[in-house]
């Protein structure tokens, strides 16, 4: 665990090493120029214990993860039962930035049902020794910035082994909170299709890698709701609407 060119450019131009296909001449307009910018600006922003917005962020994480239980502080033993490493989160962020807790507030207030199965391990034939949820969702945030190349420079031209596709150019910032949601989810299914423990996350990071960036290089994908893992956010919806009816014994299920 850690502690593109533009994402497009970084993204195509591994798929043109990999097949050695022609490349086609892309330019990003003044729009799609800025609002990658403003993506490129979220990842070098650190994580700062000092001020009052980014713990304002973390208290936000936690409130919506165990809204009955009162956070004792800012560094409190309490933290780890979310998944950090230790009672001050702070010293997690050291391998990625704000972005990453960024990254877990989208997941938690658009995808609610799949925050709460995967924070609680909800499904599946789980290990013993599970991931840690907080300190995963970090991993995933850096995984996607380094397979997107995100942290290299860019300009307002691009050489792409493939015609860039629709969500990659419309808003590229918003489409990397919904990839993230996604890759959380797919490393999730990952793990339990490999029957991993803790000492095998790195491993289920890197099979996860492989699967995204196949999935990101077929022909018909318009959107990232497009994308086969998309699926996965809807399934984990499923599973908690069809738990919540078996808890209340429901018998007429056509009222949800």
């Amino acid at each position: 665990m850690v502690g593109p060119r533009a994402w497009i450019g970084g993204l195509f131009n591994r798929s043109a090493n990999r097949r050695n296909e022609r490349f086609h001449d892309y330019h990003l307009t003044p729009p799609q120029e800025e609002r990658l910018q403003r993506l490129q600006e979220r990842l070098q922003t650190p994580f700062d214990e000092s001020r009052p917005d980014h713990q304002a962020a973390l208290r936000d994480l936690w409130r919506i993860a165990f809204p009955n239980v009162v956070l004792n502080g800012m560094i409190s033993e309490q933290w780890k039962d979310m998944g950090w490493q230790g009672p001050n989160p702070s010293t997690d962020f050291r391998g990625c930035g704000f972005i990453s807790l960024e990254n877990l507030l989208f997941l938690a207030k658009n995808y609610p049902a799949s925050f709460q199965r995967l924070l609680f391990k909800q499904g599946g034939n789980r290990a013993t020794w599970e991931y840690p949820f907080a300190v995963a969702g970090i991993n995933v945030s850096f995984m996607l910035i380094k397979m997107l190349d995100l942290f290299s420079g860019f300009d307002s031209h691009f050489s792409l082994s493939l015609p860039p596709n629709t969500f990659l150019r419309k808003s590229y910032e918003a489409a990397f909170d919904v990839l993230y949601c996604v890759a959380f989810e797919m490393m999730d299914a990952q793990w339990l299709a490999m029957h991993a423990s803790y000492m095998e996350f790195n491993e289920v990071l890197k099979v996860t890698r492989r699967q995204l960036e196949r999935e990101l290089s077929l022909e018909d994908i318009d959107r990232i709701q497009d994308l086969p893992a998309y699926n996965l956010l809807y399934q984990a919806q499923k599973v908690t609407l069809d738990n919540f009816r078996r808890d209340l014994n429901y018998e007429d299920r056509d009222h949800f």
